[in-house]
């Protein structure tokens, strides 16, 4: 029975990170826990149920330990893989990777491409939390000819939504882009064209996982409090994509220093060589 924690990490510490615990059981798959924070995941293992009508929550820096913890508990036995959304490497990094032009060329024409690293974003955030999962025993896994029995990857989850929908470009379901989605719709139309979008993730996920334990809420006059729900769906598929990539089913881009594993069935181009230097 192995299991996959997904974090969908925060680029800095002022906003939450999703995470969500996904379980292998012999008809396959489940949801076991999920939280759209660090503190409240946590919680859930000492038996305190997330409560998604809290308006606000807080971000901070991961508690990698507490939450391998507190995903032990949950499951039953040690997280066997981590799947991060964060841009990740084995050197320091300021700037854009080798993994982010390869995602970016083969998505970027579906709307998919990836964000830019920075020296402050994530930064040292973003080495902590890679030295925190070292620490943990977990091994940084950049190439299919490398598979530690405990490692943890880094996926990105808009070419994941590609393949789990499936879709053909770019799923519209980030809370702080809907003027950028339909800039001649007004504020309500544009909330509930975002529920439609988050309705067909949550459904998705439900296919692939069973119960996810939540909810999303039919109608709301704010689009922040949505976001919460955004978080948790993201650390759900990032869940997700590790199940697929413990099946053998997902595909690096980068090298060995640096990789995003994608689903391989939404990858057009050449793959790359299994071997990556």
């Amino acid at each position: 029975m192995r299991s996959v924690l997904g974090i969908d990490a925060a680029w800095s510490t002022t906003q939450p990170s999703g995470v969500a615990l996904v379980v292998e059981h012999d008809a396959g798959w489940s949801c076991g826990a999920v939280a759209p924070s660090y503190e409240e995941f946590i919680a859930i293992a000492e038996g305190t149920a997330v409560k998604w009508g809290e308006k606000t929550r807080r971000g901070s820096v991961p508690d990698v330990q507490g939450l391998l913890e507190a995903a032990e508990s949950l499951a039953g036995a040690p997280v066997d893989l981590v799947a991060v959304d964060m841009p990740l490497a084995r050197s320091a990094f300021e700037t854009r990777r080798p993994a982010d032009n390869e995602v970016s060329k083969e998505f970027g024409a579906r709307l998919c491409a990836t964000h830019s690293p920075t020296a402050t974003r994530p930064g040292q955030l973003g080495r902590e939390l890679t030295q925190q999962l070292a620490d943990a025993g977990l091994s940084l896994a950049t190439s299919s000819m490398l598979s530690p029995q405990r490692s943890f990857i880094e996926v990105y989850p808009h070419p994941a939504l590609l393949s789990l929908l499936p879709s053909e470009k770019r799923v519209r379901y980030k809370v702080s882009k809907t003027r950028k989605y339909w800039p001649a719709e007004d504020a309500p139309t544009r909330i509930r064209k975002l529920l439609t979008e988050l309705s067909a993730i949550h459904d998705a996920l439900e296919i692939s996982l069973g119960s996810l334990g939540f909810d999303l809420p039919t109608a709301t006059s704010h689009f922040s409090s949505l976001k919460r729900y955004e978080d948790a769906l993201d650390a759900l598929v990032c869940a997700w994509a590790g199940t697929e990539h413990l099946l053998g089913r997902t595909t690096p881009l980068g090298n060995h220093d640096a990789a995003i594993w994608c689903p391989t069935d939404v990858i057009r181009g050449r793959i790359p060589d299994k071997a990556m230097s």
